[in-house]
Formats: C-alpha cells, structure tokens, sequence
C-alpha cells in the first residue's frame, strides 16, 4: 500500500487490507549494532528520501547516499563495502524470509515509518458486489482504518516519492487511534512534526489524518515542498 497512489483510477477501489505486518524499519550494518554506534563520515546507503532526510536530522555526521536495486541487491552492495550499513523496511525482510541479515530494529520514534508501510491492500471494480462481498471475508478493519488515516494525511500533503513523508496510525491500548505525523527537508535540516488523537472510526480517523496534513502545510509555508 506505501506504493499506491492517493487517486485511484476512476471505477476502481480498495475495500480491503490484509492484517498489517510489522511497520518498522531494519538497520542492517556489519560493524555497528546501532545508528548510534556509526563513527562520523560514516556512508549510509538509502533511496529512501524519508529515511534519508530522519537519518541526516538525528544523526548530522553521518552521510547518506542514494542506493538502489531489490533486497538481495543491496544486500549484497552492502557486503562488498559499498556502503557502511543500510535501511529497509521490516515488512518486506520479513516477507522474503531474509530477517538474519537484521542488525537491529528501530523504534517509530527514532525513524517514522512511511505511509501504509507493511500494509498490503486489494482493489475491485466499484460496483463489484461479488467481489466485494468475497474481498470482505479477507479485510482486516483495524488495518484498514489505518491505512485511511495515513493515507487522508499523504492525500492532503499532496506528497509524492519526492518528498519526505512518514505517518503512522496505530490503536493504543485504550481502543483509540494515535497518529504521527513528519515532513521534513531532504537534507534533514528543516522537520515538522504532529500528533493527534480521536476515536477509532472510520469518519473520524480520515478527518484526523487532514487535519494533521492541513497544520503541517500551515507551519511549512510556501515552497516547502519545492526541493
């Protein structure tokens, strides 16, 4: 879902999420347990703009350089000496079964996660009531409030891949949705950041999501988005 557009195609919609994996980030580095750890100048290697911008504002001495290619690919970058350690998601390590090559795990405090990360979603035709009916069975409501949060916050930033956005809802153990919300320079130097909370309903969790997006675009101004 962190890969699907805030408009969808006309006759198109999402009415399902499937339970939600793990939303974190892996740091995987084979000479340091933590970002922490890294000694300055240290090269990090990242194409994640998101990532990028929350690496450079906690951690100023390190330097991030664009790194792509799949998993295996830059895992195997990586080993070659390329670059000293990198980020990826949890989820998707998970997924592919290749969790071993994990340093440690970072908390959604120090790097927010993108939105609707390890989120998977299945779109119909609008209008497909069999397919709906049968895409109903598999839903997961609480991962599918979620995602709708989140994704009323990107819709109303107006973000892109090109822009440093990160969003996370989740339920607290009051049965309630909290939300964080982060934009930020690509170069880390300028981030915002807000919180909200409401209750965990549908109505209620997208109007939460604007409203974080609406004050973010209020505090950063003009040209904020121009990088």
């Amino acid at each position: 879902m962190k890969d699907v557009p805030t408009y969808l195609p006309e006759g198109t919609i999402l009415p399902c999420n499937l339970p939600r994996e793990d939303v974190r980030d892996a740091f995987i580095c084979p000479t340091a347990s933590s970002l922490a750890e890294l000694p300055a100048g240290s090269v990090i290697g990242s194409a994640s703009l998101r990532r990028q911008s929350q690496l450079l504002y906690r951690y100023p001495s390190l330097k991030v350089v664009n790194f792509r290619g799949n998993v295996q690919t830059r895992i195997r970058k990586l080993s070659e000496g390329s670059v000293q350690a990198t980020l990826l998601a949890l989820a998707g390590l998970k997924r592919l079964n290749m969790t071993e090559h994990i340093t440690t795990i970072l908390s959604t405090e120090e790097m927010l996660p993108a939105i609707a990360q390890g989120a998977i979603g299945i779109a119909c035709r609008t209008g497909d009531e069999k397919m709906e009916k049968y895409l109903g069975s598999l839903n997961h409501e609480e991962t599918r409030l979620a995602v709708a949060c989140e994704r009323a916050f990107l819709e109303t930033l107006d973000g892109s891949c090109r822009t440093p956005i990160a969003g996370y809802a989740f339920r607290d153990k009051d049965g309630n949705c909290n939300f964080r919300g982060l934009i930020a320079s690509p170069d880390g130097k300028k981030v915002l950041e807000t919180e909200r909370k409401g209750l965990y309903q549908y109505d209620d969790m997208v109007a939460l999501g604007k409203d974080a997006g609406q004050e973010l675009l209020k505090r950063a101004g003009p040209g904020f988005f121009d990088w």
